[in-house]
């Protein structure tokens, strides 16, 4: 049987017919379905909206959730890195014990094409005075007072070096300049703090703040703000102060530092030679000149010209041992010239105090002068250099791709992890999720949230879909029965409401698009929906959609739901030609 339409052409089962048949008669009847009856259109319209407010609410999550993981990850990640090799023994990266700065795997790991970058770093806890302020109230008898206020906060003093990547804090500066740390001077040293900090502390770019160190004894440092920060990441940005690897490395008496002091008393009259070491395991040996011994000094009365050199390290239970895993020896001097009599008498003046009295010649009290009788004694005292600059914390490594991550880690613990160093050293390796596993876990466990919001939201497409789709075959049935009457299969009248449901389907994705873009757009470029950073670790709502993730969820979307009209239709096999003419 042939069939005429303009310029289609339709044949019957027994001649063939065209691919475009069930599209053709699809698209002819689509007006009358969205416009049809009472019963149809309020049904048809709900169905359009309800894949419309599915695809908005799916984008909305998925643009969200994937901006939120991508930000809360490369902010933890740039305080943090996203490897840290570390002591063997230690678990916590802020207060590892530290480890030498020349470690050959290093080498090794700088040709992997997956790292970015090592850095070696260090950490102090620090106490940051804050800025004085006068503080007004009234008494309960009415009187009015004021005192005045000074508040300490607690930090961590990160130590880094001069090439150090500073991308990630130069795009959240916000004040001032990033700092500068090649050359150590005895002016206050610059540091980089978050603007939180600064509001608490009342300070602002280029204010001294004054910081306190828990050492053997508490000592007490000023610092320059060179930059202020803001990153929205409130438990990070409170807590973390960039500054001087160097400084770090002194102030956690890494390594050994010896310097070579002249007694205020005298033994047997003669003056006290003794080493003043500081550092390592607390353990000290002391070569004057003839191996290591545990004497910390001895008495002398200088007739000539000398230099006293004292070699300084620490040892844990054999003195003699070179093996053990001391810290790095200091070398100190101790310069003397003899002016006057040289003879083997010595006669130290003494002061009020009982004292030796002596005069300082230079203002860091390194140089000075001790008279004894007919002769005088002049002292330059040259402090080791200190070993602490071959020690840091751990070094940090950066990886290019995220998504190599994992791979990276692997590769890493394989080389690095509790093998010995040639120093004797038992490293290990952590990632940023070890490092932050509650941040980590908790983005994690998001995922779970958009599948389930995922498959709810098209389940209700579906039912909806299907209700409408039942309801446009019910009340068509009279079509349906003309067409088997005419020879068409159940299969090509089932295609030809799967086409419209897919074009009502169309209808719902397109609105849905373009209002869960509009919204996610104006969020990304206007910010108009704010947050606690104290909660969410951001102060706006983030926003990510890669393209792939919206085809994905376009495709899914049509492809889920017309899948699932197919068992809806099934319906059209049970209507029988004759009975619904005879019905129409």
């Amino acid at each position: 049987m042939l069939f005429r339409h303009k310029t289609f052409v339709y044949f019957s089962r027994k001649q063939g017919k065209s691919l475009a048949f069930e599209y053709f008669i699809s698209r002819k009847t689509l007006k009358s379905v969205v416009q049809g009856k009472k019963v149809s259109k309020p049904i048809v319209r709900i169905s359009v909206i309800s894949i419309a407010l599915a695809v908005i609410v799916n984008l909305i999550t998925v643009a969200v959730v994937t901006g939120f993981q991508q930000e809360v990850r490369q902010k933890v990640s740039g305080f943090g890195a996203h490897l840290f090799i570390m002591n063997g023994s230690e678990s916590s990266i802020y207060e590892s014990d530290p480890i030498r700065m020349q470690q050959p795997v290093l080498d090794v790991l700088k040709k992997d094409p997956n790292i970015a970058g090592i850095f070696p770093v260090g950490y102090k806890p620090v106490l940051f005075q804050s800025r004085k302020s006068e503080i007004h109230y009234t008494l309960p008898s009415g009187k009015d007072t004021s005192e005045i206020q000074q508040e300490v906060f607690g930090a961590i003093l990160k130590g880094v070096q001069a090439n150090y990547d500073f991308d990630f804090f130069r795009d959240y500066l916000v004040a001032g300049k990033i700092p500068t740390f090649n050359n150590k001077t005895d002016a206050a040293e610059p540091i980089l703090i978050s603007k939180k900090l600064a509001e608490l502390l009342r300070f602002k770019v280029n204010d001294t703040v004054s910081a306190f160190f828990v050492k053997n004894q508490p000592i007490r440092r000023p610092f320059v703000i060179a930059g202020i920060y803001q990153t929205g990441l409130e438990e990070f940005d409170k807590k973390i102060v960039i500054a001087d690897l160097r400084s770090v490395q002194e102030l956690n008496d890494w390594g050994i530092k010896a310097e070579i002091e002249v007694g205020d008393t005298l033994a047997n009259g003669q003056l006290i030679i003794r080493g003043n070491v500081s550092g390592g395991n607390g353990n000290y040996r002391y070569d004057w000149g003839k191996g290591y011994e545990t004497y910390a000094g001895f008495s002398i009365c200088p007739v000539k010209d000398t230099v006293i050199r004292l070699i300084a390290s620490d040892y844990w239970s054999n003195i003699r041992s070179n093996s053990e895993a001391s810290s790095l020896a200091d070398t100190a001097y101790l310069s003397i010239r003899v002016e006057g009599s040289r003879s083997a008498s010595c006669c130290i003046e003494l002061n009020a105090m009982n004292e030796v009295d002596r005069f300082y010649t230079s203002a860091d009290g390194l140089k000075y002068t001790i008279s004894a009788g007919d002769k005088k004694f002049y002292f330059e005292s040259t402090p080791g250099k200190g070993s602490s600059s071959n020690y840091v914390g751990g070094f940090e490594i950066t990886v290019k791709d995220w998504a190599m991550l994992d791979a990276v880690v692997d590769a890493t613990k394989k080389k690095v992890d509790f093998i010995p160093t040639p120093y004797d050293e038992l490293l290990k390796t952590t990632s940023i999720k070890d490092n932050q596993r509650d941040i980590f876990v908790w983005l994690d466990f998001l995922d779970l949230n958009v599948i389930i919001i995922l498959v709810l939201m098209v389940l209700i497409g579906i039912i909806n879909m299907g209700s409408a789709l039942l309801v446009l075959i019910l009340i068509r049935s009279n079509f349906i029965g003309l067409m088997k009457a005419l020879g068409a299969t159940n299969w090509s009248i089932r295609k030809i409401f799967l086409y419209q449901a897919a074009f009502l389907i169309g209808r719902g994705l397109f609105w849905g698009n373009v209002i869960g873009l509009g919204i996610c757009f104006a969020q990304k470029y206007l910010g108009f929906v704010s947050l606690n950073p104290e909660v969410y670790y951001l102060t706006q709502v983030p926003i990510e959609l890669h393209f792939w993730q919206w085809l994905a969820l376009n495709v899914g979307t049509l492809v889920v739901c017309l899948s699932a009209l197919i068992i809806p239709s099934v319906v059209i096999t049970r209507i029988h030609p004759v009975k619904a003419i005879k019905f129409n």
